[in-house]
């Protein structure tokens, strides 16, 4: 073969190849253009009923609506949240099968079990949800009105206080006063619970001092004389609350929250994801979606894939610190 025909047969391999790339690419547009022309279904990682479960199924009712197809909700359970990442990893990307995801799966999971999926690569940021902060509960017993005089006076005790892990070692609430005790350096004694409910029954029973519980379970015992709410865990006060402070104005930089939001499996075509999560962004917009969230402990943060990414990013470190610090082994 000639200079001259190699010449040739390279320009028309080339021009070959981007024909087709240009084919492949624009059967992916018309494709995402046509998305949804069936049902989508929605992977709940845990049970029906709870927290993160409610706010995936306001989320799926609201989609349904406004894509034109039926967003239908599966709860994936096992594994604490491991067999629905497996499932939404080995998923076709085509914006059939896509997650509603959490800090746990996300970034606790991650931390306390050797795991076969990697919670960047191989997931599609959409949008987060909102993030719920956790609230530190005492018993009406413990002379403490504001976090520093808890934990002057928890200082102050000749042992250890205990306080209540609800969901055990690796739970959100045990890993947040992980955090607490850390950046307020003082040492409790955990006790494990099986949820935070059973934790909070017993703080009000006076069985034992102090836990964390989620918001809305807290919110939901504000008035009961048996118990004081002294702070939430967020950065900022919750606007549901906003008369209760946030640890951070007492120990600047503390933040620990739960938060939720939607992913799909890594190389899902970006029209898709965009559309996606600008109708989660309009759903924020609407006041009786908001209050819908806020009536289950949600505060609203709807700001896209590249912002939800970053901060995916930036909690699997923290998680992973908070682990640590607790002394959690990984399984």
């Amino acid at each position: 073969m000639t200079e001259n025909s190699q010449h040739a047969f390279r320009r028309r391999f080339t021009n070959a190849a981007l024909i087709l790339i240009s084919i492949l690419g624009l059967t992916d547009d018309v494709s995402a253009q046509q998305w949804p022309d069936k049902p989508v279904k929605l992977l709940v990682p845990f049970a029906a009923g709870g927290n993160i479960d409610v706010t995936g199924r306001l989320m799926a009712a609201r989609l349904s609506q406004t894509l034109g197809q039926q967003m239908v909700v599966e709860n994936r359970v096992g594994g604490g949240g491991i067999i629905a990442m497996e499932a939404i990893q080995r998923a076709a990307p085509d914006g059939y099968t896509l997650l509603w995801a959490s800090t746990n799966v996300m970034a606790i999971v991650p931390a306390t079990n050797k795991v076969k999926y990697d919670p960047i690569k191989d997931y599609a940021p959409i949008s987060e949800l909102g993030s719920s902060p956790q609230v530190l509960v005492v018993n009406a017993s413990v002379p403490a009105k504001t976090v520093a005089e808890f934990v002057a006076y928890a200082k102050a005790q000749p042992e250890p206080l205990a306080y209540a892990g609800g969901g055990g070692p690796g739970s959100a609430s045990n890993l947040i006063m992980a955090l607490f005790l850390h950046r307020a350096e003082f040492k409790m004694t955990s006790v494990s619970y099986r949820g935070t409910a059973p934790a909070l029954t017993d703080v009000i029973g006076g069985q034992i001092p102090v836990t964390f519980v989620p918001i809305s379970e807290a919110l939901a015992q504000a008035t009961n004389p048996k118990i004081r709410l002294l702070a939430v865990s967020s950065e900022k006060r919750s606007k549901r609350v906003p008369d209760l402070p946030a640890i951070s104005e007492t120990y600047p930089g503390y933040n620990a929250v739960s938060w939720t939001g939607m992913l799909a499996p890594a190389g899902t075509p970006k029209p898709v994801i965009d559309r996606l999560a600008g109708e989660m962004a309009n759903a924020a917009k609407d006041p009786k979606f908001i209050e819908q969230l806020q009536s289950n402990g949600i505060d609203p943060a709807v700001e896209g894939p590249e912002k939800f990414g970053a901060f995916i990013a930036k909690e699997i470190p923290n998680w992973a610190k908070a682990v640590e610090i607790a002394g959690v082994k990984v399984q």
